[in-house]
């Protein structure tokens, strides 16, 4: 007999447990999105404080000017000025004529750039004195230096550095001036052009353009004075020994020398003159020599020597002009 068939497993449990599942699942989501979420409310940023306004900047004063600081280094030996340049240097100068000293040992010294004086009385030897300076009388004894250089050793390059004015002005007259200038500067060694040159400067300078072209010997002792010291001068020279310069001038021509004279020595140059003018060697010079029977009795810079006196007080008083004049009463004794 045939057994009937197992009846198929019941699927309603199975159909059951999944509704289940699917309720509670669905109960879960809803309670899940119906549930509100607490969310704390963000807080609200504090307004920032408004800026202060910046004060308003205050007008600057003007600086005021600041005056320089001198300061000055402490002095030291190897600070010291240096000495000056010596134009010239006499030492131990001296020169015999028949046995009697007319220049007994002089010793002098001349900065460069100086007005130097010598003064004294007839006879006293000024005019050797700058006769052995120059190089136109040789001393019996004595150095001389021209800028270090030996005038009796060194003739030649000592000579270019000196121009010369000598006592008992001998010129050839027989030529105009600017021939004249012309044969100063030849013998120099200077070409044409540049004499032509430094003889219209120097003519144009003491006022003789307008008498280059007459003949020395037709000039004024001024003009004669004036044309021998631009001969003096062409070559340009270091050191200006002058004899006498304004002996017979008259003062216009004698303002007119001065100035030229003063011009050079600004300019570097050194002159060295001899005058019985006390007044003018007094204005005009820095550093003075009194020369007395050969022998200097002062000789330095101008207020030195003076001692607060004139130069003629000085000078008297060296050279014992008032110890002559005592004992002549007899003179107060007029003779009928």
């Amino acid at each position: 007999m045939l057994e009937a068939p197992d009846a198929p497993p019941s699927v309603e449990p199975q159909v059951e447990d999944a509704l289940v599942d699917d309720v509670v699942e669905a109960a879960i989501i809803e309670e899940i999105v119906v549930e509100p979420i607490a969310v704390e409310p963000e807080a609200e940023p504090e307004p920032e404080p408004e800026p202060e306004p910046e004060p308003e900047p205050e007008p600057k004063k003007p600086a005021a000017k600041k005056r320089p600081v001198r300061r000055t280094a402490p002095a030291s030996p190897a600070a010291k000025a240096a000495p000056a340049e010596v134009a010239l240097s006499v030492q131990g100068l001296s020169k015999y004529f028949g046995g009697s000293p007319a220049v007994d040992a002089i010793d002098l010294e001349v900065s460069a750039g100086s007005f130097f004086g010598i003064v004294g009385p007839n006879g006293a030897g000024k005019t050797t004195t700058l006769s052995m300076i120059t190089g136109l009388l040789r001393p019996d004894d004595g150095v001389v230096r021209v800028f270090g250089l030996d005038l009796w050793d060194n003739p030649t390059l000592a000579k270019r550095k000196i121009g010369v004015l000598p006592d008992r002005l001998r010129l050839f007259d027989r030529l105009t001036g600017s021939e004249f200038l012309y044969h100063a500067g030849a013998l120099r060694g200077l070409d044409r052009p540049t004499i032509a040159q430094r003889s219209a400067d120097l003519s144009a300078a003491f006022g003789l353009e307008h008498s280059m072209h007459r003949l020395v010997s037709d000039y004024s002792a001024g003009m004669t004075k004036k044309i021998a010291i631009a001969a003096a001068m062409i070559h340009a020279p270091r050191l200006l020994v002058l004899d006498e310069p304004f002996e017979s001038v008259d003062p216009v021509s004698t303002s007119v020398v001065l100035d030229v004279l003063r011009r050079f020595t600004q300019a570097g140059g050194t002159v060295v003159l001899s005058s019985h003018s006390m007044e003018l060697t007094e204005r005009v010079c820095d550093a003075i020599a009194i020369i007395v029977d050969g022998r200097v009795l002062a000789e330095g810079q101008l207020a030195d020597v003076l001692d607060g006196k004139s130069l003629e007080q000085r000078f008297v008083e060296l050279a014992g002009g008032e110890a002559a004049v005592e004992g002549m009463e007899w003179l107060q004794n007029f003779s009928d």
